[in-house]
């Protein structure tokens, strides 16, 4: 990889292939031009130091200062699929709503947080938090604490898999960091295997591999773990030891079975064989793993830390796109795509007669044309609360989506 210091980045590079912020941190993917704030977030982080594997391309400057002046990315990477090359999508943008006299907010704790869905959910995550808390205290934990929370999650997953997923990227939870990690890539794993119609045996192994893939990571220093600047060489060495510290306590603390401590073990491997701990390639590596891969990846870029915001699910599904073959099995990400669509479930979106929707549900076959519930008008009224009509977008041809937005940009609140 091509070692560039922050300080020589300019807004408006564009890089021919992702620029990495550590280690596998995407600050920019592929054919999209760097923003004045993404460069000042290295600073805020410590960051001296991005890596990529390409290099810059050039572009009409007039071209990248309208990109940058009006807070738009480019409309899709070089290399991503055929869904994002068709969907005409523009990127992400702020809503310009700010004249209305009402706040809508995307936060889904205060109307859920008494659901069952929700106390499901938030179960899952404090019984995982007390397994791991057990752990590392050095109390005997057998793996069948381990299954049951596995077996536990299949089942509340069945009735709320949309609710699940919705709570993934909204991040309502906050505290048991690592569990809240181990459980969100464990459904999102879950989901994944189930579209590829893994036998339930092969899906259960699977569940517990991800609900144990980090847990190595009690084994390192809090300096390193929650350090919240740039991570030394030695540093980053030591976090690519978590999956042999991870492997020793599956099976010689827990006495877990094999595949389940293959999937915990080769999770970080790479589809090019540039992965670790053993650099093995291809299908040689475990398909679990291979799954988990991949939900952890999208976990941990739709996830807030402590050195980095979050992406929205958009932008997470559009950098797994655009990886070519490089960090995971093609197919893999096929299926997760066609699960996830390429607008997840809860993704605020423009529609192309300038409403704005959130997305409550995807078609598999038909990623790029999700149900979605109206939040404004193409007038520019805002709904309340159950006015919104869902429109499913693969009935009505007449509506698309033009753009995702985040979130974060697009609020409406009082003068």
């Amino acid at each position: 990889m091509n070692k560039i210091k922050s300080s020589e980045l300019n807004p408006g590079m564009i890089f021919s292939e992702p620029v990495y912020s550590e280690g596998t941190n995407i600050l920019v993917p592929a054919m999209v031009p760097l923003r004045k704030k993404d460069i000042d977030l290295l600073s805020t982080w410590g960051i001296e130091f991005v890596n990529t594997d390409g290099h810059i391309i050039e572009q009409e400057p007039d071209a990248v200062n309208a990109a940058i002046s009006d807070g738009k990315r480019s409309s899709s990477p070089a290399g991503a699929s055929r869904f994002l090359r068709s969907s005409g999508a523009a990127g992400t943008s702020a809503a310009n709503l700010a004249h209305k006299k009402e706040t809508i907010k995307f936060s889904i704790t205060d109307v859920q947080q008494n659901s069952g869905p929700y106390r499901a959910y938030k179960n899952l995550i404090e019984k995982l938090a007390g397994v791991f808390t057990s752990i590392k205290s050095g109390v005997d934990v057998e793996m069948r604490a381990i299954n049951n929370i596995g077996t536990q999650l299949l089942q509340d997953l069945r009735d709320n898999t949309d609710s699940f997923i919705d709570y993934i990227l909204g991040g309502e939870i906050s505290g048991h960091e690592l569990a809240k990690s181990s459980i969100n890539t464990a459904i999102l794993s879950a989901l994944t295997a189930q579209e590829l119609k893994l036998p339930n045996h092969k899906i259960m192994n699977i569940v517990a591999g991800a609900l144990l893939h980090d847990i190595g990571m009690i084994r390192l220093s809090k300096g390193i773990t929650e350090k919240k600047g740039g991570l030394s060489d030695a540093e980053l060495e030591q976090i690519k030891s978590h999956p042999l510290h991870t492997s020793k306590i599956i099976t010689k603390e827990l006495f877990g079975p094999h595949e389940v401590n293959l999937i915990a073990l080769q999770h970080h491997e790479r589809w090019d064989g540039k992965g670790y701990p053993d650099k093995i390639m291809g299908p040689a590596i475990d398909l679990g793993a291979r799954i988990v891969s991949v939900a952890d990846a999208f976990e941990a870029m739709v996830s807030k830390k402590s050195y980095r915001n979050s992406l929205m699910g958009y932008q997470a599904v559009k950098n797994l796109l655009a990886d070519n073959a490089r960090r995971f099995d093609p197919a893999i990400i096929i299926a997760f795509t066609k699960i996830m669509g390429i607008y997840p479930i809860g993704s605020i979106v423009r529609l192309n007669d300038d409403s704005v929707a959130r997305v409550t549900n995807v078609h598999t076959d038909a990623p790029l044309r999700p149900i979605v519930q109206m939040l404004v008008d193409k007038y520019g009224k805002i709904l309340k609360p159950g006015e919104g009509a869902d429109i499913d977008l693969l009935e009505d041809k007449r509506l698309f989506i033009k753009n995702a937005i985040d979130p974060e940009d697009f609020s409406l609140s009082d003068d």
